[in-house]
């Protein structure tokens, strides 16, 4: 396929020593990820939301659309996320949150069985630092957790530390970690 060679490695990885191998082979570090997870779902608490706040469930394209709009991605990008979770075996659940009609906030969730995923969980730029993620992340937590949800996990970006402030706040705590490797990480 001509594709280039990007290795993901986790704690699980095997052989034993791969990591090592494959920096002296040459090939970079890049994204470290932290999975987070959160044991039990039953003590997270319903936010309270000013009247000029809402959160509301909103379909997989226009969620796609949405996101992506406030990440700044190409119209091409949000039509392909809109895609993958219009195809995903699991099914997702979306929502945005909007503040006197302006969307300020998106995120949703994979359930399957008591498990929860918690996903594109993304601030509009102008409103962060004003509890909006924090919110949005305990109703989808509540919502999940209404449909059975027990557990949660989610994925972010090792130094996205006001993100992963927030979800220890919410009592997630760090998994495990990841990162890839590749000889020209531009390509990711």
């Amino acid at each position: 396929a001509e594709l280039p060679l990007i290795v993901r490695i986790t704690p699980f990885s095997e052989p034993t020593g791969l990591d090592a191998t494959l920096e002296a082979m040459g090939l970079q570090r890049f994204d470290d990820t932290r999975v987070m997870v959160l044991e039990d779902l039953s003590n997270i608490v319903p936010p309270s939301l000013p009247a000029s706040l809402s959160i509301q469930p909103v379909g997989l394209e226009a969620f796609a659309q949405r996101v992506g709009a406030l990440r700044g991605s190409p119209l091409a990008q949000r039509q392909a996320h809109g895609q993958r979770l219009a195809h995903s075996p699991i099914p997702f659940q979306a929502f945005e949150m909007k503040l006197d009609g302006e969307v300020v906030a998106c995120g949703q969730f994979a359930q399957e069985a008591d498990l929860v995923g918690l996903y594109d969980i993304f601030t509009a730029e102008a409103a962060r630092g004003q509890g909006h993620a924090s919110r949005l992340c305990a109703q989808l937590l509540v919502e999940a957790h209404c449909r059975g949800a027990r557990h949660a996990y989610l994925q972010v970006d090792g130094d996205n530390h006001p993100a992963r402030s927030i979800y220890h706040r919410l009592g997630f705590g760090d998994g495990y970690a990841y990162h890839y490797r590749s000889r020209d990480p531009s390509i990711a």
